[in-house]
């Protein structure tokens, strides 16, 4: 069974988001291990410099690191990552799984992104869409992807 886990920098704090995400937690039970951590974003000033923007970057990616699977791939959602339909995305859930690693973690920075030396490690940069949406919904989107391709691998009608 394959092992998920999202790496969310920031809280979660809406209680529709927060609803939409259980259901998906709900309904992957049965196909993978699904986890989902929160961590703290980093304080800055009203108006941070980029030096100070890149310091609070690195040190989230420390308290990421911490948090990757041991073994197993790692994506980062950011901006100017690959866009992948959703077959494609299922068939990379069921390479990773099939692959004997079995583990994959999946990395959401905060409003300002992640540190490039942890885009630069990971087996993949994806993008949800050439649009900006809300690191909170990204979440919501990523659960709900995750579920499809689970459910276009089991050939059910949910994906049409």
């Amino acid at each position: 069974m394959l092992h998920v886990r999202l790496i969310c920098v920031g809280k979660l704090k809406e209680a529709f988001f927060r609803e939409a995400l259980a259901e998906y937690e709900k309904r992957l039970g049965p196909f993978c291990k699904l986890e989902i951590l929160e961590l703290p974003e980093e304080r800055l000033p009203e108006i941070p410099s980029a030096a100070e923007i890149q310091m609070a970057l690195s040190r989230e990616a420390v308290q990421i690191e911490k948090q990757l699977l041991k073994g197993g791939n790692l994506v980062c959602l950011c901006i100017e990552g690959s866009m992948l339909s959703s077959e494609e995305f299922s068939k990379l859930l069921s390479e990773a799984e099939q692959q004997g690693q079995g583990r994959i973690s999946f990395v959401i920075g905060g409003s300002n992104g992640i540190a490039e030396d942890l885009k630069r490690r990971s087996k993949l940069r994806l993008s949800m869409s050439r649009m900006t949406f809300p690191h909170h919904l990204a979440r919501v989107m990523l659960a709900e992807q995750i579920y499809r391709a689970f459910m276009i691998r089991e050939g059910t009608k949910y994906h049409k």
